[in-house]
């Protein structure tokens, strides 16, 4: 993975980005797996508190460039990516940035659901046992907190020591948005969360990202038209590569 350039951030700039309240800045990004170009030239404003859909058909960069946002393009051999991207102004591909740190900061949430193979419980514990020593008592509230905000606590309330394997598709795609929720994000990416769940299902994810924006920013990726019109306040257009068009989702 090579480091992304680095040119000093001008006035103009960041009294633009203080202006308008964007949380992640991302100008001239692109990317490439070996010789091929997946991503070119790719300028985009995530305003905080509020939902910023990618659009467009399969393979035209929209996953690559939420990939870039915290850096999952690392775990990739071979990916080299070119711009930059600024969290609050910095640029997330400076030396001096943890990934690991980053990916705190900027939580996602994958289009199939991945629990892991562990308690309900479990699963929203981990990360902030990671990061923070937390006594028991602080630990359950966190937990019951974040299953709160994703609509999931009083269904599993009585069943938290239970495998998260055995919830529902819809049930287990809560879980992970609980589960990174827990280490605190500033951002929260999703890539195609609604995809592999049925209408009922979708229909609380939905509202649940109407609920979330109220603290944090969300990108979300879909091919659902219908999805980015009812949630996002801005959408964004790739095509072949390429970021086409942006703009208030109206």
């Amino acid at each position: 993975m090579t480091s992304m350039n680095n040119p000093t951030l001008s006035p103009s700039v960041a009294a633009s980005l203080d202006a308008r309240k964007t949380r992640i800045y991302a100008e001239g990004v692109g990317v490439r797996y070996g010789d091929f170009s997946a991503l070119r030239g790719a300028d985009l404003s995530v305003p905080d508190r509020s939902i910023t859909a990618l659009i467009g058909p399969s393979g035209c960069g929209k996953s690559t460039f939420l990939r870039c946002l915290n850096r999952m393009n690392d775990l990739i051999d071979g990916a080299r990516v070119s711009g930059k991207i600024l969290l609050d102004g910095e640029d997330v591909y400076e030396r001096h940035i943890d990934a690991a740190e980053l990916r705190r900061k900027v939580g996602m949430v994958f289009q199939k659901p991945n629990p892991f193979p562990m308690s309900i419980f479990d699963n929203v514990a981990y990360g902030p046992r990671l990061h923070s020593p937390y006594t028991r008592s602080e630990m359950n509230d966190l937990v019951e907190r974040c299953l709160t905000r994703a609509a999931l606590f009083d269904e599993v309330k009585d069943k938290l020591k239970q495998s998260a394997l055995a919830l529902s598709g819809g049930q287990q795609q809560r879980l992970c948005i609980a589960r990174a929720l827990a280490t605190n994000p500033e951002v929260l990416l999703m890539d195609e969360p609604c995809s592999a769940l049925d209408p009922i299902s979708t229909e609380r994810i939905e509202h649940l990202m109407r609920e979330l924006k109220e603290s944090l920013a969300i990108v979300i990726v879909t091919h659902n038209m219908g999805q980015a019109q009812r949630v996002a306040d801005t959408t964004a257009f790739f095509y072949k590569g390429e970021l086409l068009e942006s703009g208030p989702t109206a």
